[in-house]
């Protein structure tokens, strides 16, 4: 396969998007044409150790090139919204870190610029713990009906990184939402591990730890979320925590129970008070940031429906902005899917 053949790539942001860039790097039918970033010296650098591609002076330029067919999106989550919208209408597949936007209005226009191409554009979010190997087969678990009826699901998201949200360009943003930031990562793994979307959020939340700091939002929030089927879900995002950055997840099902937390991931079978949990021997995290990218550029050398991939996207959108308001509003909220 020549280098005409092989699908062109522009990783934006160079962050994050670095282990993108690797990811595409790494895989013998994509080319990477360009890099942009804020920083020209960041992005020329990650040109030049990867030896391919040239650096950007702006978004723009990216999208006018007819050889770029995907765009890799890793800049701050406030520019997601406008850059996503803008490569779709310029008839390129999109894969964007987590979150694709951040309102149900952006969402909204988000799903109608991906309609505009009958829904052939394949797009994506970087929600990367699905592809852990430990969450891989807890789905397969799931699947075979090894929980019984699944009635409750726990997650906790212990962000652990304090300094980023005071000091880093988190602190800047305007209405940062730690929901979106972090917990959007429990919240996919809810709905696509039980294949249930929620119709209800109820919410609180603090910033008792970022207090006197330069960070003006919630940075502890707790969503308690009502299912069609009765089960409950309870997502908790805690970016200002004393903690080393994890994650806890527990899975209730009326045959057994899987908890993964600092002891490890372990899978309850029997009440007996003397049974011990079995555990799982299987990694709670992914290889690297990029391990979801090799499935979405099959996706797009093969033209395969992609779409109901995109519809689950945008279902844990809607749940997480769901959330946000309700903590704005103090209220209970109905969850409205795009």
């Amino acid at each position: 396969m020549g280098v005409r053949e092989k699908i062109g790539v522009a990783v934006i942001g160079l962050g994050i998007g670095e282990q993108h860039a690797r990811a595409y790097h790494k895989m013998n039918h994509c080319v990477i044409h360009w890099f942009y970033d804020l920083s020209y010296t960041k992005a020329k650098v990650v040109a030049d150790e990867l030896g391919q591609g040239r650096v950007a002076t702006s978004f723009e330029e990216v999208l006018h090139d007819p050889e770029v067919q995907i765009v890799s999106i890793a800049s701050y989550d406030s520019s997601h919204f406008e850059q996503v919208v803008a490569a779709l209408d310029a008839g390129k597949h999109v894969f964007v870190e987590k979150p694709i936007c951040r309102t149900i209005d952006e969402l909204a226009i988000v799903k109608k610029a991906w309609v505009r191409h009958r829904n052939k554009l394949k797009l994506s979010s970087n929600l990367v713990l699905r592809s852990a190997p430990l969450y891989q087969w807890l789905k397969r678990k799931v699947e075979s009906e090894g929980f019984g009826e699944i009635y409750a699901f726990d997650g906790d998201y212990l962000y652990g990184r304090l300094h980023k949200i005071t000091q880093g360009w988190r602190q800047s943003e305007t209405d940062y939402s730690v929901m979106l930031g972090g917990g959007i990562h429990l919240v996919d793994l809810m709905l696509w591990l039980t294949g249930e979307n929620p119709t209800s959020a109820y919410v609180a939340g603090n910033k008792i730890c970022t207090q006197n700091t330069s960070f003006n939002y919630y940075d502890h929030i707790s969503a308690l979320l009502t299912f069609p089927s009765s089960m409950m879900g309870r997502i908790t995002s805690h970016f200002g925590c004393v903690h080393r950055h994890h994650h806890v997840i527990r899975v209730f099902g009326t045959q057994a129970t899987f908890i993964y937390d600092d002891s490890g991931p372990r899978l309850h079978k029997t009440r007996e008070p003397i049974s011990l949990a079995a555990p799982v021997y299987y990694s709670a995290l992914p290889g690297t940031k990029g391990d979801l990218i090799p499935a979405f550029v099959d996706a797009v050398m093969c033209d395969s429906d992609w779409s109901q991939h995109t519809q689950n996207m945008f279902d844990v959108i809607s749940v997480c902005v769901a959330c946000d308001a309700a903590i704005l509003a103090n209220s209970p909220q109905e969850i409205k899917y795009i």
